[in-house]
């Protein structure tokens, strides 16, 4: 028989051994109190998520939710105050420990996993939903990427009531709208920022409706674009929220005009790619659904910098180490392309791992296009668990195999690359995700930034 403990002593004991295991300096703190609670008491977190006065909202995607919902935060932070799990820990146990440290917060506000979405809205259910793109990422652990999308369109379909807000520029995602009357679209508006053509590892090619190959008339990331089924019509549902005149600065950041039904406005972004103009309309668009101004939206936007992880920009010493995420063919694409059109790095550390949040399956890396980096590339210091595996790709790629250096440590990586690094120069690092965290472990052991889950506790 089970005896419940009032929720507020299970919250308290919960916060506690939180509180512990941060200052043992295990970041296991920011999941910790969630997972105990998880395995103590489920419906707990249903409890928790019904104390916030305005409710909750969720945001899913392969790509970017980190940084889009770390962006919805900033927008939001002026009008009210947020629960948001700003360490990326998205899963039902990351949620729950938010819930968990939420005193005071009038609105929780979740990234979250897209395996784990359709647990975590029954939990929360949400009063809004944006869900921002599916690509093929991580197989070992969800499966083909039509398997997550039948998921995502049982989850909205329990939630009539939300307000819910749509890529439509991505088919599977956009073709959720025809399940829910008041679904707001966004997506980019600008042919002159498409590729020339669908990328060969691009997911989401076929029609959803009669499997014939879609035409791009634009394809922006991967198979995010314009796109139209030549035999039974099923084409990219007309936008609410777009970007327009988009201007990419390298890697100083981007800009665009904002069009959606309350006005338009010019944003600048300090964050550079076209991925992260995606991350911001849809920022915007879920901001504009909640009732935010779009004056205030922009200004939010432009505070922006950076999610931990994802493109930040760290000073070591008379050195800048540019952390930039990878984790899949299209966000890894996009990061390279990135890079390109800023100003191609002579050194970089690319960081492969096989952890179960990397992925065990790391054969996608044959199909990122690494090839515009090698032209400009003096050394590439290939680490992590799998740095064999990628020292391979770069060198089937054409990089000489006498600028191809592989340091599996990845501390002594890093050293290695700051050493190869002239001063006053920038060292690109290219982490998967485990590998990203202890990187930033490592930097923030000596001083030049701050713990992830001491900013989250």
């Amino acid at each position: 028989m089970r005896f419940p403990i009032p929720l507020n002593l299970e919250s308290a004991a919960l916060r506690a051994a939180g509180k512990v295991s941060r200052l043992t300096g295990r970041g296991g703190g920011t999941t910790l109190p969630g997972k105990l609670l998880w395995k103590l008491d489920p419906d707990a977190i249903d409890l928790l998520a019904g104390r916030l006065p305005q409710g909750s909202v969720l945001i899913s995607a392969t790509n970017g939710k980190t940084t889009t919902t770390a962006m919805v935060a900033e927008i939001l932070r002026p009008r009210m105050r947020v629960a948001h799990n700003n360490s990326g820990a998205n899963l039902v146990s990351g949620v729950a420990s938010t819930l968990l440290r939420a005193g005071g917060a009038e609105l929780g506000l979740f990234e979250v996993d897209e395996g784990a979405l359709p647990e975590v809205a029954r939990r929360v259910r949400p009063k809004a939903l944006l869900l921002g793109n599916l690509f093929r990422d991580q197989l070992d652990r969800y499966g083909e990427l039509e398997i997550v999308a039948v998921r995502w369109r049982d989850a909205v379909a329990e939630m009539p009531d939300a307000k819910l807000v749509l890529n439509g520029d991505d088919p599977q995602v956009g073709d959720l709208a025809r399940l829910h009357g008041g679904a707001r679209l966004f997506g980019l508006d600008d042919p002159r920022r498409a590729r020339p053509a669908l990328q060969h590892a691009a997911d989401s090619k076929y029609c959803l409706r009669c499997g014939t190959p879609y035409d791009y008339a634009a394809a922006y990331v991967g198979h995010l674009g314009d796109y139209t089924c030549p035999n039974c019509g099923h084409a990219r549902p007309a936008l609410d929220v777009v970007a327009r005149d988009i201007e990419l600065q390298g890697l100083d950041g981007a800009s665009f005009t904002l069009h959606a039904p309350e006005g338009e406005t010019r944003v600048q972004l300090a964050l550079p790619g076209l991925y992260n103009v995606y991350n911001a309309v849809g920022a915007g668009a879920l901001a504009l659904a909640l009732g935010v101004p779009i004056d205030e939206v922009a200004a939010g936007l432009e505070r922006f910098s950076a999610a931990f992880g994802r493109f930040e920009r760290i000073t070591i010493g008379d050195r800048q180490l540019l952390m930039l995420l990878i984790k899949n063919p299209a966000g890894a694409n996009e990061v390279v392309r990135t890079l390109v059109e800023g100003s191609t790095p002579r050194v970089a550390v690319i960081a492969l791992n096989d952890e179960i949040a990397d992925g065990r399956d790391v054969s996608w890396i044959w199909d990122v296009d690494f090839e515009p980096l090698l032209e400009g590339l003096d050394t590439l210091v290939a680490t992590g668990e799998r740095a064999a595996e990628l020292a391979l790709r770069f060198a089937y790629g054409g990089l000489p195999r006498d600028r191809i250096e592989v340091v599996p440590s990845l501390e002594k990586a890093l050293d290695r690359g700051l050493e190869l690094t002239p001063s006053g120069g920038d060292l690109a690092v290219l982490p998967t995700y485990t590998a990203m965290l202890a990187l930033r472990k490592i930097v923030a052991s000596r001083g030049h930034v701050t713990n992830y889950w001491e900013t989250a506790a």
